[in-house]
């Protein structure tokens, strides 16, 4: 694992950090939802294994990178170019996980020319997703946070910057208070000792300084996207577990209705967590 720090061109801070072959193909981690770059990922043997060399970086707001006032989504397509200028890559392909699957779509949408695979798993669709009842399925603590994201900023503010600090004080707050809504499939996976240390780091990192990047993630799915996911031209590999009560599995389905020729793979019986053990696969086929 190496550590770096890169400077946008608007003076902003991206902590990144990169495992796996360091000559290996290059493929960016766009993690969930809140998180950071210490997120879920394969191990580095496994990575050396795939012959990938694996970018993830905290998205502004979380961990050490700063904060973005106003960012929507397809903010990530200029980051993530930057990070690959810095690292003199000239082509990559994206992958993301839940919160993070809405961003790896804007790297695809908005560099064609750079991104060569994009893979989103158990990803939201647009709120304004045309014949698609965004909230169907969902649970109740997403459709609250999301509903008040919709009435405005202030409404959210002060409650998840509450939360964050809880969370930051005890990880496993966050495992605790999910824990009523997920189906059985996803108490089996966070139940995991290994998964539930690496979501404990993720969240720990995500609410280093504050509650920003988590607040500003939210505000973005609810917005304008700045993108359509219509302009995906590249090859895309969509996942989604059937009982998915996060981000719900039609909005994947809807997704691949419209992005240009995009392999969709619903799995019965798992749900959101799911996509942790489908990563290594999501990997090896974006990096190929």
């Amino acid at each position: 694992m190496a550590s770096r720090v890169v400077k946008t061109a608007d003076g902003r801070t991206l902590a990144v950090e990169t495992l796996g072959d360091p000559r290996g193909r290059p493929v960016f981690l766009l993690h969930g939802t809140p998180g950071s770059r210490s997120g879920p990922a394969p191990r580095s043997t496994v990575l050396y294994r795939l012959g990938v060399r694996l970018i993830a970086f905290d998205r502004p707001g979380y961990g050490d990178s700063d904060r973005l006032p106003g960012r929507r989504v397809s903010a990530a397509a200029v980051d993530v170019r930057t990070i690959a200028d810095e690292f003199g890559l000239a082509e990559f392909a994206v992958l993301g996980r839940s919160g993070g699957a809405p961003h790896a779509l804007a790297c695809a949408a908005l560099l064609p020319d750079r991104v060569s695979r994009v893979a989103a798993l158990v990803s939201l669709a647009p709120r304004d997703a045309a014949g698609l009842d965004w909230y169907a399925g969902m649970t109740p603590s997403n459709v609250h946070a999301y509903r008040e994201a919709e009435r405005g900023h202030h409404r959210i503010v002060d409650s998840m910057q509450f939360r964050s600090r809880q969370i930051k004080d005890d990880p496993v707050r966050l495992l605790k208070g999910l824990a009523p809504e997920l189906p059985a499939t996803d108490r089996t996976v966070v139940g995991d000792a290994g998964i539930r240390h690496m979501l404990q780091s993720t969240y720990r990192e995500a609410f280093r300084h504050n509650a920003d990047g988590w607040i500003d993630d939210v505000l973005a799915f609810t917005a304008d996207w700045g993108f359509k996911v219509e302009d995906v031209a590249v090859p895309a590999w969509l996942w989604h577990g059937a009982d998915d009560q996060f981000s719900p599995v039609e909005h994947s389905r809807w997704l691949a209705d419209r992005i240009p020729g995009a392999s969709l793979f619903l799995e019965p019986g798992a749900a959101h967590f799911g996509a942790f053990r489908v990563m290594t696969a999501a990997l090896k086929w974006a990096a190929g």
